[in-house]
């Protein structure tokens, strides 16, 4: 007779993922206390410590919990899919579903999206999860998430991606910067000046690519792997910045003025849209997740980017 549930697996794993059990309780709302019993609860029925407590350094799996979180995973994945067969019978959309989102777009984006979703299916649990574009590759491969919104940025043969935008590329600079009154700029026109490098895997590629094809090298004087501090860093002065997602105002995070300026010539825009695993979309939840992003779009339920965003025919 099971003596444990798939609430205190959904606990366990989230602390196995996030290293601490404060973490996991911030990540899936849920109160330290909750989750602690959970997995006093686990280890004992298991007869198998499942973490290693350190104090300053939160927990670590041991190696028994290791092996026992890939089990979870598997067991919450097969889990998901018997309510995906009971509500494709039922015609209902419920269960846990984990969509990622790309962390440079994810602030703007994934909580409106979100909060209708979680509004339209109040019996679907939804976890989120902001990644760079690899951790989102890997992220779904795993099963770790069911589906993720992010660019068409060398996404691999084994995923699939629905295009739902596209985003041309933009210059973000000061407005005492040298170009900041054009009304476009050049790849040429923005070589000699310092660049703040959004250093992202997959992203830097793409902005350094423009250069490549116009033949010059830019002057990267500055790297982050933060949007917000790459826009702060911009409206202080340190160099302008490429993005193709523009924030809700015109204000970097701590109150610069900045502009937003076309960059001309032969740059590939980006597509925003889903990934996910070739089969994903036959389950209820992930079908009812796309049609809800594609409803949103059409609604201009993104305003914060729409100034800039066209949508996809």
């Amino acid at each position: 007779m099971l003596r444990y549930t798939l609430r205190q697996l959904e606990y366990f794993v989230a602390v196995g993922e996030a290293g601490s059990i404060a973490r996991a309780s911030e990540r899936i709302n849920v109160s330290s206390p909750s989750i602690s019993a959970a997995i006093t609860q686990l280890e004992q029925e298991f007869g198998l410590p499942l973490f290693v407590r350190q104090h300053a350094q939160g927990l670590s799996l041991t190696q028994g919990g290791r092996q026992m979180l890939d089990q979870a995973r598997t067991v919450l994945r097969e889990a998901a899919v018997m309510m995906d067969i009971a509500g494709d019978i039922s015609g209902t959309v419920r269960g846990p579903m984990a969509v990622g989102c790309l962390v440079t777009f994810a602030q703007i984006v994934l909580p409106t999206l979100r909060r209708g979703f979680e509004a339209a299916y109040p019996d679907v649990r939804l976890r989120q999860h902001e990644l760079n574009q690899l951790e989102i590759f890997s992220a779904l491969r795993r099963s770790e998430i069911d589906v993720a919104l992010t660019y068409d940025l060398e996404v691999p043969a084994d995923l699939r991606f629905e295009p739902l935008l596209t985003l041309p590329p933009f210059a973000l600079m000061a407005e005492d910067h040298p170009l900041a009154d054009a009304p476009q700029v050049t790849v040429e026109q923005l070589r000699d000046h310092p660049m703040v490098l959004l250093d992202l895997p997959l992203s830097s590629d793409y902005f350094l690519s423009f250069f490549d094809q116009a033949g010059v090298r830019p002057v990267v004087a500055e790297r982050t792997r933060d949007m917000a501090v790459m826009r702060s860093m911009v409206g202080n002065g340190f160099g302008y910045s490429i993005a193709n997602v523009r924030p809700l105002n015109p204000l970097s995070p701590d109150g610069n003025p900045l502009r937003f300026i076309p960059i001309a010539g032969p740059v590939r825009p980006l597509q925003m849209g889903l990934l996910m695993a070739r089969d994903a979309a036959k389950t209820n939840t992930v079908r009812a997740f796309g049609d809800h992003a594609r409803a949103a779009v059409a609604q201009g339920g993104w305003p914060s980017i729409g100034a800039i965003a066209v949508t996809t025919p």
